[in-house]
């Protein structure tokens, strides 16, 4: 099979991102940003690789100044009527994520779900929901064709499945750091204060 260069596969995954922003609804991030900032606390949670990205953004929101915590780490607080849960699921119906979010939204928490599948179980009992796309782009060079295929999972591959949801989730959660960063005019002056210094 022939070789492709890193750099190729970088600039590959750099052009579906950049069409995943695209795809992405504005009414449904400022939906998200909203919950986000009239949350009292912040819960997020992911499964696998999924589950990286929760803690990557959960680590940010806590640079924010919101109060923010990780599902399952042994200092997070019990959850209360008026919280919020995050969850990172491309398919939407991780059961162990699915059964957590069920009792999440039990005890009365607003669930917003980052995914690749709106209908699905966790879908349906969400109070928002980012889409983050993940068909491919019609595409007329066979060449292309397969890099897309491999890249996306759907053959032997040198990025595994689910690569492109999870590398667009980062992205994503960044960038809705950053738009609250504006929203409430912190700097990054303010996010380095929050910073670990103890490493």
């Amino acid at each position: 099979m022939e070789k492709h260069r890193v750099q190729e596969m970088m600039l590959l995954m750099a052009s579906k991102i950049r069409a995943v922003a695209n795809a992405l609804s504005a009414k449904d991030c400022d939906k998200f940003i909203e919950e986000l900032l009239l949350a009292k606390r912040i819960y997020v949670i992911g499964a696998g690789r999924s589950g990286l990205v929760a803690k990557a953004f959960a680590m940010r929101l806590m640079h924010l100044g919101l109060h923010a915590y990780v599902v399952g780490e042994t200092i997070t607080p019990a959850m209360n009527s008026g919280d919020m849960m995050v969850i990172f699921s491309g398919s939407g119906r991780t059961k162990t994520v699915a059964d957590i979010a069920e009792t999440a939204k039990g005890i009365g928490a607003h669930i917003c779900l980052i995914s690749s599948n709106a209908d699905s179980r966790i879908g349906k009992i969400s109070d928002c929901i980012v889409i983050i796309e993940h068909q491919r782009d019609d595409v007329s060079d066979d060449a292309a064709e397969f890099e897309i295929r491999q890249m996306m999972g759907e053959h032997k591959s040198f990025a595994p499945l689910g690569t492109l949801f999870e590398t667009a989730s980062m992205i994503f959660a960044d960038a809705i750091i950053s738009r609250m960063m504006e929203i409430t005019k912190t700097d990054e002056s303010a996010l380095k204060n929050r910073h670990t210094n103890i490493e």
